[in-house]
């Protein structure tokens, strides 16, 4: 899996994602992108990806589309509306895009990756987390954080690990 990060200047999202689209289907891999601002970090993205392909493997996937389901274990959500908010919108929007062929294929990965960049502008996005904005998406209270030895980025990557338990 490759991330690329960028800002994406979109005025018509549909025309977005259907480029981004394009490169999936040219290349042979799933292209998700997201609103940078509601990740926390490589690893979050890392293992929605992960259980994504298990839950393919295991044939308990709740999408259709491999990158949908990336999605919903990155949001932490079972129902795909819910799990859009995390998506690109149009505007002027940090984003990380996960670039993942579930074949393994690297040489692929890497030609799509570099067709995504060409979209962007680019800019380090996972390196600032917007804690705010990903406390209240991922419904993360104060005493949550209080009662726990990790830190917000824990709590996040334990939601997207619990989506399982919650089929």
């Amino acid at each position: 899996m490759r991330v690329v990060e960028g800002i994406a200047d979109v005025d018509d999202l549909d025309a977005f994602l259907d480029r981004l689209n394009g490169i999936a289907a040219d290349h042979g891999v799933t292209v998700q992108a997201f609103d940078a601002r509601y990740v926390v970090g490589r690893r979050h993205l890392d293992r929605a990806v992960e259980l994504a392909d298990r839950a393919f493997d295991r044939g308990e996937n709740v999408a259709r589309e491999r990158g949908v389901e990336i999605l919903l274990y990155a949001a932490g959500r079972r129902q795909i509306d819910d799990a859009l908010e995390m998506g690109v919108n149009e505007g002027r929007t940090p984003v990380a895009v996960v670039v993942s062929d579930a074949g393994g294929g690297r040489e692929s990965e890497a030609a799509a990756a570099a067709a995504v960049d060409d979209l962007l502008e680019p800019a380090a996005t996972l390196d600032d987390v917007d804690a705010e904005r990903v406390r209240a998406f991922f419904d993360v209270t104060e005493a949550e954080i209080g009662a726990t030895d990790g830190d917000l980025t824990d709590l996040v990557e334990e939601r997207v690990a619990l989506l399982d338990v919650e089929k």
